[in-house]
């Protein structure tokens, strides 16, 4: 039977330092080029996902903004698209009324952009923002602007008192994850379409190559969609407990390329 292999980045394929170590290249490499179907599923970009995994150079599909688009690895194209529906006017317009001014992830004339405004936002989302230095960078002076294109993912790095309200209000229309990001420890809260998970896009690659089996790895609560689909999971040795309890196994932790080493000794 032909199997899928799917792995979270940050915190799971990634080591601390937000890379993907020589020998993790190395082995998936290696590995793919002698037929394995492998994927990673992440809630970064494109962009920036293949900054932090400069050196894995087989081409397969990529799963980005925690399941919103999946893109061609060999050229960037889209696969899948998620976007959201007009209702995500009147979140903004509450997010606002709270003091929350997010960045905003769309497409803008046709162009991929992430909108945030300098002026309004908290300094972590400022120091987010000017992170991400490449072309989808727009900071905009107006409100307005935030709303403005075909919308797909909303990011607010805030207190938790001001975010954990805006979660419980929206996680039973649309896919939100709330939690603290594993290198800042800042809180985030981020909104999606509601069909925009990792194990939606999942099942989609998955029927694509015409897999019967999946196994997956990963480190976070925003892995436990696309574990409870899996034939296997493993979640690694740092990962959050209530993932690991969901787990076929735990493996070795990401600083020691557990998802790799795995790989590297069951597959075939």
């Amino acid at each position: 039977m032909k199997t899928l292999y799917v792995s979270d980045l940050d915190g799971t394929l990634l080591r601390s330092n937000e890379r993907t170590s020589e020998y993790t290249n190395t082995v998936i490499n290696h590995l793919v080029n002698d037929g394995m179907l492998f994927s990673y599923a992440t809630a970064r970009s494109f962009v920036t996902s293949h900054k932090v995994t400069e050196g894995l150079i087989a081409k397969f599909p990529l799963i980005t903004y925690n399941g919103a688009m999946i893109v061609d690895n060999a050229d960037g194209t889209f696969i899948r698209q998620n976007f959201f529906d007009s209702s995500v006017k009147e979140v903004l317009k509450d997010l606002f009324s709270r003091g929350i001014y997010p960045m905003v992830y769309s497409f803008l004339d046709g162009e991929e952009k992430f909108s945030w405004l300098p002026e309004k936002c908290t300094k972590c989302m400022m120091d987010f923002g000017r992170s991400r230095n490449d072309s989808r960078n727009h900071p905009v002076t107006e409100v307005e602007e935030l709303s403005a294109g075909e919308l797909f993912y909303i990011t607010c790095i805030d207190e938790t008192e001001k975010l954990k309200p805006m979660y419980e209000k929206y996680k039973t229309h649309f896919h939100c994850v709330f939690q603290r990001d594993i290198y800042s420890g800042e809180q985030w809260l981020e909104i999606m379409p509601e069909a925009a998970t990792k194990a939606n896009a999942i099942l989609q690659l998955k029927k694509q190559l015409g897999c019967e089996r999946l196994v997956v790895f990963g480190d976070g609560k925003n892995d436990i969609d696309m574990f409870e689909i899996a034939d296997e999971s493993y979640a690694v040795s740092n990962a959050v407990q209530e993932l690991k309890d969901t787990a076929t196994g735990v493996i070795e932790d990401n600083n020691s390329d557990g998802v790799a080493k795995w790989l590297l000794e069951h597959y075939r």
